[in-house]
């Protein structure tokens, strides 16, 4: 069984991160949709409420060989620790390249085994992130098209709880 890793922090989940994990899906026996915690970066959504949206995706999608988890620490050592052949990440740009391919080396020193693939993103998608997602709503932007509904629920009552606490 060919299992691999998506990893990232998914601050919220986007429909660009969606069309990789679906086409990671497509081709893989087992996609393993990993929450990378740092704790030196704040983010909008604690790991558990991120594993859950991306769980609810994951399931409302169809996607019945994607699981999700969390973890904090060393990406190799977790795709040792269970059983991955491989990292699967997703490309927007040439900025995101030289980043990734930088990880993909130091990912590859440190455990030769593990390969990592670039899926580019599809031409729909090329702009979106997630702080693009948290910037726009967070100032009152429709997000609608750049989230799944699930998704936008979620920020929507974060935003709505945000203003009533001022």
């Amino acid at each position: 069984m060919k299992t691999v890793v998506c990893p990232g922090s998914f601050d919220p989940i986007t429909n660009g991160h969606l069309d990789i994990i679906q086409r990671a899906s497509g081709i893989f026996d087992r996609v393993i949709v990993l929450v990378a915690v740092n704790q030196e970066k704040k983010c909008f959504f604690t790991p558990q409420e991120r594993v859950e949206m991306i769980r609810r995706v994951a399931e409302e999608a169809g996607l019945e060989n994607v699981r999700v988890d969390s973890d904090d620490g060393l990406l190799v050592n977790y795709i040792q620790r269970v059983g991955a052949c491989a990292i699967v990440k997703g490309l927007r740009a040439v900025s995101d390249f030289e980043y990734e391919f930088q990880m993909s080396l130091t990912n590859h020193k440190l455990l030769p085994e593990c390969e990592t693939i670039f899926f580019t993103t599809s031409s729909r998608n090329m702009y979106l992130s997630s702080s693009i997602v948290r910037q726009v709503g967070g100032l009152g932007g429709d997000i609608t098209q750049f989230v799944p509904p699930c998704v936008y629920e979620r920020i929507h009552q974060k935003l709505t709880a945000g203003k009533g606490s001022k």
